[in-house]
């Protein structure tokens, strides 16, 4: 196994660099309830007590608004952990997967490369990638469901590590102390794959899809080292995202999601259309023709999808307002939320929604890949001292 598959223990993001989407676009509780505010409207002020590290509750917040941080992009850049900064090393991805072969293409400049328009060259690509850097040996998904880019999802990763490190002293804790759950994680798994071969992070994986849960937990199931590290779960009632799956006593450090972005299906195939267009001319100007005998007919999205996969009424910005809203429930039972936010746009929705949650701090943190510029959103319950004894309890010590 190389050294990019191995789980860094407590490893430093202070010398990687600090914290630096989606394939779409490229993709607190402070208050007190009303009745107890009035029940002791009239009483004598009391004498400053010191601040309280006691988590909040789980009931409803006040509407408080907090603060909203942005952290802009490296422009151009992926997280300086990222090992897929810079161009694929084909030769060593194809002696990592044999297969790859097949697909590898010349440009005109002479480098190596695939036909990113073709579906079944992202799909080896990716085994190759899973396997060399994450030592990951048997990896498939049924026709016609998502074929995720990982490197985009892995910067995902990495800055959601950074975000976690704040609660240990900038420190990057023992993965197999943090646990994280991926809504939606779709029949690639791919969150679930990266999270625990990066970071050692035991993952919960969540689908309305039965099918796609088949394909995830036979993909747990063909590689011995994901035995305990990886659980899937149902989600029967497809209008919740935490109530089903989210036990009574059950804590994550995170909560992270690759929300449907499309509003709807018509949406979705104009969608389709454009990125045809834009990987057809890209393949034009680099001079890279599709291999022989492989003829391209109707228009697809070159990484496929299924329709729950890519849209929902609303699109992304009712998805995750009903996030929010469910957040609320389990507010002291996870240090962070998150979710992707593909378009700009939503973030008018979705920060009107974060406003009204009682959250106590929220951000709003981009993250850059070639000219395409993606961003994920970011809430917690809970104070910085909250968090920081989040981090002594759960991590350090152990």
């Amino acid at each position: 196994m190389s050294s990019s598959s191995r789980r860094p223990r407590g490893a430093s993001l202070a010398k990687s660099g600090a914290s630096s989407r989606h394939d779409s676009a490229d993709r607190r509780q402070q208050g007190t309830a009303a009745g107890r505010r009035d029940s002791t409207a009239h009483e004598k002020p009391s004498a400053a007590k010191a601040p309280s590290n006691k988590m909040p509750s789980n009931k409803a917040p006040s509407v408080k608004a907090p603060a909203i941080k942005v952290t802009p992009a490296r422009k151009g850049q992926l997280h300086p952990r990222n090992p897929h900064r810079g161009r694929y090393d084909m030769a060593a991805l194809v002696k990592a997967s044999p297969a790859l072969a097949a697909f590898v293409i010349k440009t005109p400049a002479g480098s190596e490369s695939i036909d990113f328009a073709d579906p079944m060259a992202v799909k080896a690509l990716n085994r190759a990638l899973l396997s060399r850097h994450y030592g990951i040996a048997h990896w498939d998904i049924p026709a016609g469901y998502l074929c995720p880019p990982i490197p985009g999802r892995a910067d995902y990763l990495h800055y959601l590590a950074d975000l976690i490190s704040e609660a240990n002293g900038s420190q990057l804790p023992a993965g197999e102390h943090v646990r994280a759950l991926d809504i939606g994680t779709g029949a690639n798994l791919i969150y679930p794959l990266l999270g625990n071969r990066s970071f050692g992070w035991q993952m919960v994986g969540s689908d309305i899809s039965a099918q796609a849960i088949d394909s995830a937990r036979a993909i747990v199931s063909a590689n011995l080292r994901l035995k305990g590290q990886i659980e899937v779960r149902l989600q029967a009632d497809r209008t919740r995202h935490f109530a089903g799956i989210w036990g009574a006593d059950e804590r994550f450090d995170l909560v992270l999601c690759n929300p449907p972005f499309h509003a709807s299906e018509a949406d979705m195939a104009r969608e389709s259309q454009r990125k045809w267009r834009g990987l057809d001319k890209s393949r034009q100007q680099r001079g890279n023709a599709s291999r022989k005998g492989r003829a391209r007919n109707a228009p697809a999205l070159n990484f496929a999808g299924q329709a729950a996969e890519l849209w929902c009424p609303g699109g992304e910005e009712a998805f995750v307002t009903r996030m929010i809203q469910e957040s609320c429930n389990v507010a002291s039972q996870c240090l962070w939320f998150t979710s992707l936010v593909a378009h700009s746009a939503s973030l008018t929705g979705i920060r009107k929604a974060l406003k009204c949650s009682g959250a106590s701090e929220v951000r709003v943190i981009e993250m850059s890949q070639g000219q395409k510029v993606s961003r994920f959103v970011a809430w917690s319950y809970l104070t910085p001292d909250q968090r920081r004894q989040w981090g002594r309890d759960h991590w350090q010590g152990k």
